[in-house]
């Protein structure tokens, strides 16, 4: 096994149960969930064995479980399902959907594409902007599907706390990503 091999393996086996999570939380089947992962993990071989490196690897993973997902509901015309009886998830839920349907639709021809790769970019490189605990709560919270009692639990930090990161952190990526929106409409 050459050490490309050797990091895919590592990075399967590392993302597998959380991906894994991430992608169940949004799909009612489970066999379509599974489908789903291993459509990610095919991508993701594809892409590591590129000239070019993935610089964040579980970011690009869930950026690409959170299209596939998308593509699979646009495709059957189905809603998303969230639990309402736990608010807390189906805000987080909300917000990735809410997200989505900001972005272009890949299959909207080459200009939609096109401005959809821009706008990921972009939101990429704001969240990199951010500081570390901004950026962990909102991918946590908004990403991976972590409620703020989870976070809160593990890191010590107050609920109010947690929030406010996380209010920072939106209020950044607003204006970061409504500077490229009104640039591509023009």
């Amino acid at each position: 096994m050459n050490d490309k091999d050797s990091e895919i393996t590592a990075t399967v086996l590392r993302e597998r149960t959380r991906l894994g999570g991430f992608i169940r939380r949004r799909v009612a089947d489970a066999g379509e969930a599974e489908d789903i992962l291993q459509d990610v993990f095919h991508e993701f071989v594809q892409a590591y064995r590129l000239p070019e490196p993935i610089e964040q690897v579980s970011a690009w993973l869930f950026r690409v479980a959170r299209n596939r997902i998308i593509d699979r509901f646009r495709k059957k015309k189905e809603e998303p399902l969230a639990d309402p009886g736990d608010a807390e998830d189906f805000d987080a839920a909300e917000s990735v959907w809410r997200l989505d349907l900001a972005l272009p639709a890949t299959s909207d021809g080459p200009e939609a594409a096109y401005a959809r790769s821009v706008l990921l970019d972009t939101l990429q490189q704001a969240l990199d902007e951010l500081p570390e605990k901004q950026r962990e709560v909102f991918v946590a919270h908004e990403l991976d599907g972590i409620s703020f009692k989870e976070m809160a639990a593990e890191s010590g930090a107050s609920l109010n706390t947690l929030l406010a990161r996380k209010r920072y952190a939106v209020l950044h990526l607003r204006k970061r990503l409504q500077a490229i929106y009104d640039e591509l409409e023009m």
